[in-house]
């Protein structure tokens, strides 16, 4: 069907204000809210158990919700809810002094406002679909205001402490739960009515994705590159402001690493159809080994510069290239299954065990602890060149029975 301009912009704009308003929480609770678990006194292993802890629990969660609301089609209905839900979590987790309540409340926040993301990014996959829309330049708004939230995030942290960081994240969560509201509902897509009630594990589309063998080399590749991070996820700041850092540099070296983002972003259709999906996955992790490499030797700020740059492909290429090969490959009516078995894979349970390592590591072997994070990315390389040789750029076909 064809749709006028003003159709995809009337879709486009708030898709896209939602992705903006999501990333200021990401772009305060990234780089800060270890700060803030630091600042309250807790230990590098009670760190990486609160970063971690969420990631596990989403593999239940995630799911479950994405299916169901891509099933009822009430995608706007459940990231009202669940942006609600990050609020009161937030001011709730801004309350507590102790590691058991701040476990209980980080966890409860890190699962509501993560389940966000793969419904936004179902709507805008359908923005693509019928809309002909470019998904990178809804996303990259994301970006930017990453980029903006950590770099004033990293000058409130210098100019207020570490207290601070709970406080921003809770800014970004009211500015989501605001976005939410000026949401549409897309359009529906058609699925079987009579299994709509089957849990996540037990039903058709997640069994049917995973029978496919491309499909299961996409969630190593483009899982494993995305773990790749969690060292730097989690200890990244940390291990700066031991380096000497102020906050606000911690903060500017993020921004830095997002804007090379934002700039891929911006051209991501094109770059895609040109390069290739998988492609795209392989050049980020091809590009993880190179950082996390020289990370791991602790390089003065002049070489941090220009490495940070590195994360437009670690991160928004293999992002990108995991977007349009969920795009191409899936089926309409099974894409928000993928996007959430994608995201419970890469930012689920690949990333927490990842978050573990490094949380394991990093008292012991300090910026060494990199060293781990190489061999992940080592292993999604071989991974999404693999799935090169495999997948023929179209979509699945269900296998036959043997």
């Amino acid at each position: 069907m064809v749709r006028s301009k003003s159709e995809g912009w009337l879709f486009a704009v708030p898709v896209a204000l939602f992705y903006g308003a999501l990333f200021v929480v990401y772009g305060m609770q990234i780089p800060f809210l270890p700060v803030w678990l630091d600042w309250r006194g807790l230990s590098a292993g009670e760190i990486s158990i609160v970063v971690a802890a969420p990631l596990f629990l989403r593999a239940l969660v995630t799911p479950t919700v994405a299916m169901v609301a891509d099933r009822s089609g009430a995608l706007r209905r459940y990231l009202v809810v669940f942006s609600w839900l990050s609020l009161a979590f937030v001011l709730a987790l801004a309350m507590t002094a102790s590691f058991w309540p701040i476990l209980l409340f980080a966890v409860l926040l890190l699962i509501a406002n993560s389940t966000n993301m793969p419904l936004i990014e179902t709507i805008a996959m359908q923005g693509m679909r019928s809309r002909g829309l470019d998904y990178g330049r809804m996303r990259l708004w994301g970006s930017l205001t990453f980029v903006l939230a950590s770099f004033l995030g990293g000058i409130a942290i210098t100019d207020l402490g570490g207290g601070a960081g709970v406080w921003l994240i809770a800014i970004g969560c009211a500015l989501t739960v605001i976005a939410a509201h000026g949401l549409s509902e897309p359009e529906k897509a058609a699925t079987p009515a009579a299994s709509a009630l089957l849990p996540f594990w037990n039903a058709a589309e997640p069994r049917w994705l995973l029978a496919q063998r491309e499909f299961r080399l996409f969630l190593l590749a483009a899982g494993l590159v995305q773990a790749a991070h969690a060292a730097f996820f989690t200890f990244g700041t940390l291990l700066w402001q031991k380096q000497g850092l102020s906050a606000t540099w911690c903060g500017s070296l993020w921004a830095i690493g997002v804007f090379a983002e934002v700039l891929l972003f911006s051209v991501s259709r094109r770059v895609a159809h040109r390069i290739g999906a998988v492609q795209l996955i392989a050049i980020g992790a091809a590009a993880s080994i190179v950082r996390w490499s020289v990370l791991a030797l602790e390089p003065p700020l002049a070489v941090l510069v220009p490495l940070q740059l590195l994360h437009g492909a670690t991160y928004g290429a293999s992002h990108i290239g995991a977007m349009h090969f969920i795009h191409d490959a899936v089926p309409r009516e099974k894409s928000g299954s993928a996007q959430a078995l994608y995201a419970t894979v890469a930012a689920g349970i690949a990333m927490g065990c990842a978050t573990l390592i490094a949380g394991w590591l990093y008292p012991r072997a300090g910026a060494h602890s990199y060293l781990a994070m190489v061999a992940i990315s080592v292993v999604s390389l071989g991974a999404a060149m693999r799935l090169m040789k495999i997948w023929n750029g179209g979509a699945f076909v269900a296998q036959p029975a043997t």
